[in-house]
């Protein structure tokens, strides 16, 4: 590189550029507090930028005298934003004493001027936090740098859902607040394909499926109008995020009254779903007392699901809700597939029921805040052979009563963001065409079972072995133990070695940092 020339600038993530602002905010509030902090300033910042360009387009197309007319906005999902409620407003007085009150009221006046966000945003939160001025401006001048344009993710999911695995062992693990990566979330659609009809999810998260879905309704051409949103969400926090992420994409949605358990709480108690999509909590324990439920109508038919684990109570809660031809895409620990005692009777019910239609192993590190597989389910309530028209096509499905195919993905994916897995589009399409073609009618065509990728399994060779979901006990797997290269693993792992010792020592110095700040620094 010659001298004096620039060095190449490092790209940071949208998710690590706000970690390292929010770090700023050490000593004035708790670490796990920091998502909360940097969301709902996001949020503002979101809404303020579609609120400037809707004001630039009504402009240029109705001229100026229509910039202040509410329904100019809100005809096109735009919040209309008072002066005070503007990110410009923000930023001017971001180095104010009172620059907390005038966030709070901000927010304030938004929800109160636009309906669909009631109850979503914090009341008096930044007041309350008595956030030192200087670094809640130096948090606010990186919000101010992010592009808010980016309308093909969750963004407030990721976000929430990055901060949330800072904190995986004090708070994320074991809770389920898990956000579900983008192509999750689009495999799931791609699948069940939720065109027309009612999609509810009865652990909605940060309103992540939701959001994905309407976008794979879109990017098919289909009505948004025609599909109807229902979810629930444990958390209040969270609950109110869900509330605001739909909000400001214009998505409607009926989350029940409040943030409620879903087992003991239902606020959807009568609901038929043509659709579901759920990513539970993975292995809940404890999620209902001994004599709690145990009579509860979702079970009816079955087993009462244990209290040591909530998987098959969220599996029967589920199914409880499909409408006659309804179908659900959800994800569960890989434990499920396998489980004794009575989740065995539950799973054997299931399939005598016709109710499994296919169990897809994913590869790991899809997560922020876990690295385990997981696998993704398909029920469907009717597997009879069928006509229907979708979207405009007509599809041809065969009888699939005693059937259930199997899939393994743990070979595809590739990294990104160093350490993690995403399905790409065409890992997506291979996967999703499979299955569909499965499905149809003229199958032994279109469809032929692959060693390490698919196997279509009947109901007896199923019921041979004992009734487990396990894949690899179906798929034809080739023995590569001889076959590896001990050179090619060693560097593998001398690579991953190295960046969890970077990673030992960036934290060291952290800490050590934070201990000479207080005034009792360590010598070693």
């Amino acid at each position: 590189m010659a001298r004096g020339a620039a060095k190449p600038k490092k790209e940071v993530s949208m998710e690590e550029a706000l970690w390292k602002s929010a770090d700023k905010l050490r000593g004035s509030v708790e670490p796990a507090e920091y998502k909360h902090v940097v969301l709902s300033l996001f949020f503002l910042k979101f809404a303020s930028d579609k609120f400037e360009a809707q004001r630039k387009l009504i402009a240029e197309k109705y001229g100026e005298k229509f910039l202040d007319n509410v329904a100019f906005y809100t005809k096109d999902n735009v919040f209309f934003l008072p002066e005070i409620s503007r990110w410009t407003y923000i930023m001017e007085n971001a180095k104010q004493d009172d620059i907390a009150l005038k966030i709070d009221t901000a927010l304030y006046t938004i929800e109160k001027a636009n309906p669909s966000l009631k109850g979503a945003l914090p009341d008096n939160y930044y007041s309350r936090l008595h956030i030192d001025t200087a670094k809640l401006a130096s948090l606010l001048d990186e919000i101010d740098k992010i592009n808010t344009g980016d309308t093909e993710n969750d963004i407030i999911g990721r976000i929430y859902e990055y901060f949330l695995s800072k904190f995986a062992l004090a708070e994320g693990k074991g809770k389920g607040e898990f956000y579900t990566p983008k192509c999750i979330v689009n495999l799931i659609a791609e699948m069940i394909e939720p065109y027309d009809g009612i999609l509810y999810d009865p652990c909605c998260g940060s309103g992540g499926m939701f959001v994905q879905s309407m976008k794979f309704v879109e990017a098919h051409h289909g009505n948004k109008k025609k599909v109807s949103i229902y979810g629930q969400e444990y958390t209040n926090t969270t609950y109110k995020l869900c509330k605001m992420n739909l909000a400001i994409r214009g998505i409607s949605a009926n989350l029940g009254e409040m943030a409620a358990n879903t087992f003991t709480n239902d606020q959807h108690k009568d609901l038929k779903a043509d659709y579901i999509m759920a990513n539970p909590p993975f292995n809940q324990k404890e999620w209902r007392a001994a004599d709690e439920l145990v009579g509860d109508p979702r079970w009816d038919g079955y087993e009462v699901p244990p209290t040591s684990n909530a998987n098959y109570g969220w599996i029967l809660n589920i199914v409880s809700k499909l409408s006659q031809n309804g179908v659900a895409g959800f994800l569960l620990a890989n434990g499920a597939l396998s489980d004794d005692g009575t989740e065995l009777k539950i799973r054997r019910q299931l399939i005598e029921n016709n109710l499994v239609e296919a169990i897809i192993i994913l590869p790991r590190n899809l997560f922020y805040t876990t690295d385990i597989s997981v696998t993704l389910w398909i029920l469907n309530k009717n597997k009879k052979a069928r006509v229907v028209e979708e979207n405009g096509e007509v599809k041809r499905y065969r009888n699939r009563e005693r059937e259930i195919l199997f899939m393994d993905l743990r070979q595809m994916g590739s990294p990104y963001e160093k350490k993690y897995i995403e399905l790409t589009e065409e890992d997506r399409a291979k996967v999703t065409g499979v299955y569909h073609a499965w499905q149809q009618e003229g199958y032994e065509e279109t469809y032929q079972n692959v060693p390490e990728f698919c196997y279509s399994a009947s109901f007896e060779e199923v019921a041979e072995k004992g009734f487990t979901l396990v894949p690899s006990r179906y798929i034809e797997f080739v023995n590569r133990d001889e076959a590896i290269d001990f050179d090619t693993k060693m560097k593998t792992l001398q690579a991953e070695l190295k960046e969890l010792l970077a990673e030992e020592e960036k934290s060291k110095a952290d800490l050590l940092a934070v201990f000479k700040e207080l005034g009792y620094e360590i010598e070693l």
